[in-house]
């Protein structure tokens, strides 16, 4: 399986083990041959039908992601001496089965709903909204606030919308399919960007671990999980280049930078860890040079002239699309203060810990701890990714610290970075002791030796799928196939009208019916949030401030919609509203608590008014948000400026 040779041993003169063509070609040839085989076989698994509840699905995902993996070890175990269909060949098969374990795994358990892993709900929605928005229009615009710059990356998303025009599906309906060929595309560029940086059989069971850890604890965020996955390999390749002292080849320099460019414009949080990370390395690195004799000087020279070149391709990329927000900040000059950071759930009051699970994850994570432990001094491989954990540590302990300026530094966000890091440690740990081994032990049970790890391993990533499917992704597959579609029923065929789910369709119709606009022209203020998740519809407030844009002044939004609340007349209520600062809403979806289908339970002082949630924030108490109402009277809508309808639930108001 492996030999007793270090587990990295890059080319004496260069940080890397491909040439920059093979490398492009990889990156390209694997993320079109990623995508063709997820479309096929999601395509095929919607073929399926199998009616839920049923464990059928996960039958079939169980057999199906064995094969896969067994297709992947033998050759493994048997050092590829049983391919005969040359180098090409050998690297395009093993494109086909990354990709296909990685969409398997995860399609078939979805193969008759339409939603992805968490359904409509929760952050859900945001990602949906965000999805339809960008389906609605070629540029880039925020998710919910007319005329105002974007504030989060929409990189990821933006292409997702060019996605959905392209199948002609709505943003939502196309936010799986899109989803399930990113998770593909991720392992097979996972696979590259390590065969980067070790042996071809060494990267790929680096890549098979992340995907198996991806499937515990990243593909819900699977805008994030490509930074993510990508950021350990690149961390490599980032340490060997800080470490040369002959000068790093531009070009690797410049893929560094292209992928803390690719971070900014999907993921913020992992954009500023990437670059710590980075500076980390330089400082660390420096360091040492200095200390084994070098100039200070010329230290610090050569680490900026390498820093520069990564630092100008990432912010050329960031711009494109974080340029809107900085002109109209003035680039951050006069910047609003945002909520997105005030979130701390138990998993960011507590470090994590993975390697202390009692599971084969938590083993192979325990295995991985210990070999960055004992292998830094004397593994590149092992020394950077050290590197990493202790980043992701410290940055737990300022977030912890952030506490006291009332914010955090979302530090749980990188969870997901330190559980596919250690697993890949774990078998890279395994590996060397295997290797190890072999040259201890009488030749004829070599084979035996590798023929037992191979099957340990098979055994052990099956037990890990396993466990992702039965533990961590039941809840959010249950949520996949409850929550409701835009046509009012759900992936069971279930049409309960005690469900606001239920009323998606009457809403929609009713909101066309009364402005006789297109969707993308009319501005909401809603009750059903969700409405927005499902209709390119701008909304007058955010659901909660912590997904708001800062530049859209969530606080003095909520402010006027109680100043809305409590006007005497309709006449006052229509002043108020054209002489708003803001681009006022022609539509109303309120709360009708007389209605027999609504749970919300008013004052007695408000009793027969229409309601409206808002919410405000709660940080840093848990939940991190506060519920509370605006009650209009019913009156205030009774002029002829107003037109309404009552559906399910809701009274539904346009203006004229």
């Amino acid at each position: 399986m492996t030999g007793p040779s270090p587990i990295d041993e890059p080319r004496q003169t260069s940080a890397v083990r491909l040439p920059l063509r093979t490398t492009v070609a990889e990156l390209l040839g694997g993320s079109a041959v990623a995508v063709v085989v997820s479309l096929v076989l999601q395509f095929a698994a919607t073929r399926l039908s199998i009616s839920e509840p049923s464990y059928a699905p996960e039958a079939l995902t169980m057999l199906s992601s064995t094969l896969v993996l067994i297709a992947l070890f033998v050759p493994l175990a048997f050092g590829y001496r049983i391919s005969r269909i040359g180098r090409w060949g050998k690297v395009a098969a093993t494109w086909v089965a990354l990709s296909a374990f990685s969409t398997l795994s995860l399609a078939l358990p979805l193969q008759s709903t339409r939603f992805y892993y968490g359904g409509s709900s929760t952050d859900n929605g945001f990602r949906m909204q965000l999805m339809t928005r960008m389906a609605s229009t070629l540029g880039l615009a925020d998710m919910n606030y007319a005329d105002t710059a974007p504030y989060y990356p929409s990189g990821w998303f933006w292409l997702g919308g060019r996605f959905a025009n392209l199948l002609g599906w709505e943003g939502w309906a196309a936010y799986k399919l899109y989803a399930l060929c990113w998770i593909a595309v991720t392992t097979v560029v996972a696979f590259t960007l390590w065969s980067v940086v070790l042996r071809r059989r060494l990267a790929l069971l680096a890549t098979v671990a992340t995907a198996l850890s991806g499937m515990l604890h990243g593909i819900v965020e699977p805008y994030a999980w490509p930074s993510a996955a990508w950021l350990l390999p690149v961390a490599v390749l980032a340490w060997r280049a800080m470490r040369q002292n002959d000068g790093t080849p531009r070009w690797t320099l410049i893929c560094i930078g292209g992928f803390i460019g690719f971070a900014a414009i999907t993921y913020t949080l992992h954009f500023g860890f990437a670059v710590v990370v980075i500076v980390l390395m330089a400082v660390v690195t420096g360091f040492n040079q200095v200390r084994h004799g070098d100039g200070v000087g010329a230290v610090v020279k050569r680490q900026f002239l390498r820093l520069l070149p990564i630092g100008l391709v990432s912010l050329v990329i960031a711009l494109l699309v974080w340029l809107p927000y900085l002109l109209s900040t003035k680039f951050l000059l006069d910047n609003p203060r945002s909520a997105a950071q005030h979130y701390l759930p138990d998993d960011g009051a507590f470090l994590p810990v993975p390697m202390t699970e009692a599971s084969a994850f938590g083993a192979l994570c325990l295995v991985g701890f210990a070999w960055l432990l004992l292998r830094f001094r004397h593994s590149e491989v092992a020394a950077a990714l050290l590197l990493v954990v202790v980043a992701i540590y410290a940055w737990f302990g300022l977030s912890t610290l952030a506490l006291l300026a009332k914010t955090t530094l979302l530090a749980f966000r990188l969870n997901v970075v330190l559980d596919a890091l250690l697993p890949v440690a774990g078998v890279l740990g395994l590996l060397e002791l295997i290797g190890y081994l072999r040259t201890k032990i009488p030749s004829q049970h070599a084979v035996q030796v590798g023929l037992l790890a191979c099957a340990l391993g098979l055994v052990g990533a099956v037990s890990v799928t396993q466990e992702a499917l039965s533990e961590k992704l039941i809840g959010y597959t249950e949520q996949a196939y409850t929550d409701y579609y835009p046509t009012g029923d759900n992936a069971k065929g279930q049409k309960d009208p005690d469900q606001v789910g239920s009323w998606f369709d009457d809403e929609i119709r009713a909101v066309a019916a009364l402005t006789k606009r297109e969707p993308d022209e009319n501005v909401l203020l809603s009750t059903d949030y969700k409405l927005m998740s499902f209709q390119p519809y701008w909304g007058f407030q955010q659901e909660t401030p912590h997904y708001a844009n800062p530049l859209a002044d969530y606080s003095d939004r909520a402010a006027e919609i109680e100043r809305w609340s409590r006007a005497k007349s309709s006449d006052e209520l229509l002043r108020a509203i054209r002489s708003s600062k803001f681009k006022s809403p022609n539509v109303f979806v309120l709360n009708n608590p007389q209605s027999r289908y609504s749970t919300v339970e008013p004052p007695p002082e408000h009793e027969g008014d229409l309601a409206l949630q808002l919410k405000g924030d709660s940080f840093p108490q848990n939940p991190n948000v506060r519920d509370y109402y605006a009650y209009f009277d019913r009156e205030l809508f009774d002029s002829p400026a107003f037109v309404k309808r009552e559906v399910g639930p809701y009274t539904i108001i346009a203006l004229r």
